[in-house]
């Protein structure tokens, strides 16, 4: 009888602790540096679960490793709903690395928050007019363009890796701990050319400081108007898209993401929200439900794997 009674305590003051939720201030991981989309993505649903939970939130940004590291730092939380992640499908940096300190099922999904594409730039005062161009310099002097990364199994890397497939060339690739740094490498001139995601280099774009060549959609993006697809660029089908989502430890209360998932779908259900996020050339896309959001990170794996086998990107 004491087992059952400790037992029915435990059930209802659980029940109690997740409908009281949040007591305290919530903070969410984040595995770039700011100045990327990683970066922008995180504040903004911070900022919408903020007002619609009426809670404090913290950014953390704890950048390195494609954000590995603050993925394995989020696996080990307390499974409390006060340790949130805004990352991508473990499934790259899975294929990537070798020893992972965690995996998918260390995370319960909240929400998706927002799928963008890439865009390939380089310097205002670079040679280079056009895709074609770069692609023929690059045959002919192999290994000697520069290619700036945001770090391995980032969107800007696997998307750079997929280009030299399709294009049959290979760059010099260099790894930096995010887009912020990759864009002062090509303004220096360390590199010469870089994809990244729209938030981390429109602004350079506006101030004519780099020129985008392509955007990594086969037929452009309503988003990111006036720049080629790969069709019209002169890589047929090429394609990389990249998506950032809440997601939780395993164990977190179901009421708890439930929770999470109806006050960040509310969030970016508003106008105003939506237009921020297309104004940085990604979409707003909440996930129907927590077991939707799941349930599609379960079904993109095989391509992500497929994806990164035929790039041959890997951690060197």
């Amino acid at each position: 009888m004491r087992i059952l009674a400790f037992l029915i305590f435990c059930l209802f003051s659980s029940l109690g602790f997740s409908q009281n939720y949040p007591v305290k201030p919530i903070r969410i991981v984040v595995g770039y540096p700011p100045g990327g989309s990683g970066d922008f993505t995180t504040r903004l649903i911070a900022d919408e679960l903020g007002k619609e939970l009426g809670a404090t939130i913290i950014v953390e940004n704890k950048p390195g490793a494609g954000g590995s590291i603050a993925s394995e730092f989020v696996a080990r939380a307390t499974p409390d709903g006060y340790t949130l992640l805004n990352q991508g499908n473990h499934a790259i940096n899975k294929n990537l690395y070798k020893d992972l300190g965690y995996d998918a099922r260390d995370f319960t999904p909240v929400c998706r928050v927002a799928l963008g594409t890439t865009i390939m730039v380089v310097a205002s005062n670079s040679p280079f007019s056009n895709v074609k161009e770069v692609i023929a310099y690059a045959k002919a002097n192999p290994g000697k363009l520069f290619s700036a990364s945001a770090g391995f199994g980032s969107a800007p890397h696997l998307a750079s890796a997929g280009f030299e497939a399709a294009a049959g060339i290979k760059f010099t690739t260099v790894q930096y701990k995010g887009g912020g740094p990759a864009s002062q490498s090509l303004l220096a001139g360390d590199t010469q050319v870089m994809f990244a995601t729209s938030p981390t280099v429109t602004g350079f774009i506006k101030g004519n400081r780099m020129r985008p060549l392509l955007v990594t959609l086969p037929k452009g993006s309503p988003s990111i108007p006036g720049i080629p697809g790969g069709d019209e660029a002169g890589v047929p089908g090429f394609s990389s898209t990249f998506w950032f989502g809440l997601q939780a430890p395993a164990g977190t209360p179901m009421e708890i993401v439930r929770k999470l998932h109806a006050a960040a779908a509310k969030g970016l259900a508003k106008p105003e929200v939506r237009e921020k996020i297309a104004l940085q050339g990604m979409d707003a896309s909440p996930s129907a439900s927590p077991e939707a959001f799941a349930a599609e990170i379960v079904a993109e794996v095989p391509a992500i794997e497929q994806a990164i086998r035929a790039s041959g990107a890997k951690v060197d």
